[in-house]
């Protein structure tokens, strides 16, 4: 919805907020490019200059912003995290739901919930590698919630 437009400079302003949700099936650990789904809607908010917030609503996966050309990137990344935190690792209490409870909680919190993107040109300022990933840290399939909040002026 737009907001009320303000003067700068003697160049009128309008500034945008939009906010939408993506479901994201996962079949398990593993990397998830969303970065389309988040391209597309900041196509189709308007915004020409401004900035895309990515929020994962869940505490056993999260976002990254890695490399899209070489999976190997991706893997080596999960070869890291499967030394650096075990499943079943001893050290944990928290089991509940399973050995890889814990562990996917260590890994979420190692890398992000959220992600700042600059919108320049009505498009994603992503650098020539970059892709945005849903990071799925548990080893069951789940669906993630993901919120795009983009603003910017048009």
């Amino acid at each position: 919805m737009p907001l009320p437009q303000t003067a700068e400079q003697g160049v009128t302003i309008q500034d945008m907020w939009t906010q939408s949700k993506i479901d994201v099936p996962t079949r398990g650990r593993g990397t998830y490019d969303i970065t389309g789904e988040v391209e597309r809607r900041v196509v189709d908010s308007g915004v020409h200059t401004g900035l895309v917030h990515v929020f994962v609503h869940h505490t056993s996966a999260s976002l990254i912003l890695c490399e899209n050309a070489d999976p190997a990137v991706r893997s080596d990344l999960e070869s890291f995290m499967s030394r650096a935190v075990p499943d079943g690792d001893p050290i944990f209490r928290h089991d509940q739901e399973g050995p890889d409870d814990m562990p996917a909680h260590v890994r979420s919190i190692l890398t992000d919930s959220s992600l700042m993107i600059p919108v320049t040109g009505a498009s994603l300022g992503l650098g020539t590698w970059q892709g945005i990933y849903v990071y799925e840290h548990r080893l069951a399939p789940h669906h993630r919630t993901i919120t795009v909040t983009i603003q910017g002026d048009r």
